[in-house]
């Protein structure tokens, strides 16, 4: 079920101080397009986006169930906790839930005696986000469970208590809640409020207590989050309106805003989270890979989808990477090293024509568009969903091609010149050279400055017009080459890496 989200001019966002990822919330108006619509609230952290409805509990005397050290979870705050991996009983914990759950991964069991227990900062419900320092919240059980027993001999988990994991849990607890006698019955205070005021009121006429507290709607975490302001699958945007979809499938429904500052705030927040989030995942993948391999750019894209009745009729949500010498697209994001290797398409960004549509280019109402072409294969139509994200990729591409040709350095192709066989080399360091088959000696050779120019007729030929030495004169070299493409897109690759390496500002100018 969709929910329709329409935003309030009198509810601004509530910013934290000072911190350039803050929590920020904003009252909004709910409603499924059947019923009138309720007050809602949007709670944006670092992680994660939340719709949260406003609810009323009776206080209530029964704290949480401390561990056996007599200590309390802390729900509010992330922690850092050091385990080490014992000979018997390894981590001394089990979990639950995953991605395919639509759940965090849950400490559901701590055995005693052992590691997780000696900590005595661990607790049952407490949701594993990353494991050495890496993020396992996309994760699926299966996989959870393999990181955490190749984690290594000393392990450092991030989690977060979750409170309302525990109906889920309780039959898997290790120890049972102490005697009523024992349990800490300091009376809870009264809740605050965003904005520092309690919120204890009377609720009933026999004087009892009810706190005002939000609870949570829709919780769509925003690692590899996906948002889009067009109605899915469609070229048509949605006047102030925007959607966010989780990697778990989670998604928000469609938000309007009234006012048109709003939007572009929420769009901002939002985003930056996002690309935030990717960036440091990607660092951390980065790891793994060699230099030449390393990923430039990884995130999401639309991709147009064509029939014989109309050009561009659909689109879908393709993840786009830059990794190395290759340009990838994927059906869902890569969530671990092993995924990066089953990648169904694949490009070679040296031999690949990427070109931004200017906006008279633009096949049907979508904008940021661009094109990736690459000899036998389909041509691909793809856009984002801002001007700054297609920066960031067209930056991202010119860096990725510098990296490949340089790591590449030469490149030859067959081709033919006065009906003798022969083979052109691309050469990072030397430029053109031409050979005839069998021959050590070049018939020529060109510095990659001196080109001043080609031409060709789209299927074979090719012309390639050199400046002399200490001279104006042009001479044209004129060539046979049965893949045409493959070396014109080639060239230019090579003359992108060069122009970068005589001008380093080549590549900072397109960084947006």
């Amino acid at each position: 079920m969709l929910l329709y989200i329409y935003t309030s001019r009198a509810t601004p966002l509530h910013t934290s101080c000072g911190a350039p990822r803050a929590v920020r919330t904003g009252m909004v108006a709910v409603s499924d397009g059947k019923i009138k619509p309720i007050p809602t609230r949007l709670h944006l952290t670092v992680e994660v986006l939340k719709l949260q409805r406003e609810d009323f509990e009776q206080p209530s005397q029964q704290q949480q169930t401390p561990n056996h050290n007599g200590r309390l979870p802390n729900e509010t705050k992330e922690r850092m906790v050091q385990i080490t991996r014992q000979k018997v009983g390894g981590l001394g914990l089990s979990i639950k839930g995953g991605a395919e759950h639509k759940l965090p991964v849950l400490i559901s069991r701590i055995y005693k005696g052992q590691a997780a227990d000696q900590s005595g900062q661990l607790f049952i419900g407490d949701a594993i986000i990353k494991v050495n320092g890496e993020y396992i919240t996309a994760c699926n059980h299966d996989d959870a469970v393999n990181i955490l027993r190749n984690a290594g001999d000393i392990v450092v988990l991030t989690v977060k208590h979750y409170r309302a994991a525990k109906p889920f849990l309780q039959k898997t607890g290790d120890w049972q809640e102490p005697p009523a006698s024992k349990q800490h019955n300091n009376p809870s205070s009264p809740k605050v409020n965003d904005h520092g005021g309690s919120n204890a009121s009377s609720a009933n006429n026999t004087g009892s207590l009810k706190k005002k507290k939000w609870v949570d709607i829709v919780t769509v975490p925003l690692m590899m989050a996906y948002v889009t302001r067009y109605i899915f699958g469609t070229d048509k945007l949605r006047r102030n309106a925007f959607e966010v979809r989780g990697l778990n499938g989670a998604r928000t429904g469609v938000i309007h805003c009234d006012d048109t500052a709003i939007l572009s705030q929420w769009l901002k927040y939002i985003t930056d989270n996002i690309t935030s989030l990717t960036y440091l995942q990607m660092k951390l993948y980065n790891r793994n890979f060699e230099v030449g391999e390393r990923i430039e750019y990884m995130g999401w894209v639309n991709e147009a989808a064509s029939n014989s009745n109309q050009l561009w009729q659909s689109y879908r949500p393709r993840f786009l990477a830059l990794k190395g010498p290759d340009l990838l697209l994927f059906e869902t994001p890569p969530c671990n090293i092993g995924d990066w290797s089953h990648c169904a398409l694949t490009f070679k960004v040296y031999q690949t024509l990427f070109r931004v549509m200017r906006e008279s280019e633009n096949v049907d109402e979508r904008q940021h568009c661009f094109l990736v072409q690459s000899p036998g294969k389909s041509p691909r139509y793809l856009s984002v969903e801002t001007r700054q994200e297609l920066l960031r990729i067209e930056a991202a591409w010119h860096t990725a091609v510098c990296s490949a040709v340089t790591h590449l350095k030469s490149k030859s192709f067959p081709v033919t010149l006065n009906g003798k066989a022969a083979e052109i080399t691309l050469d990072w360091s030397q430029g053109f050279t031409l050979k005839f088959e069998g021959s050590v000696e070049p018939v020529w050779k060109y510095k990659f400055h001196q080109l001043r120019g080609s031409s060709d007729d789209g299927k074979s030929k090719l012309k390639l017009h050199f400046q002399e030495h200490d001279s104006i004169a042009i001479e044209t070299k004129e060539l046979d080459c049965s893949q045409l493409q493959n070396l014109l897109f080639c060239i230019y690759a090579f003359i992108t890496a060069r122009v970068a390496a005589v001008d380093p500002t080549f590549l900072r100018s397109a960084t947006p």
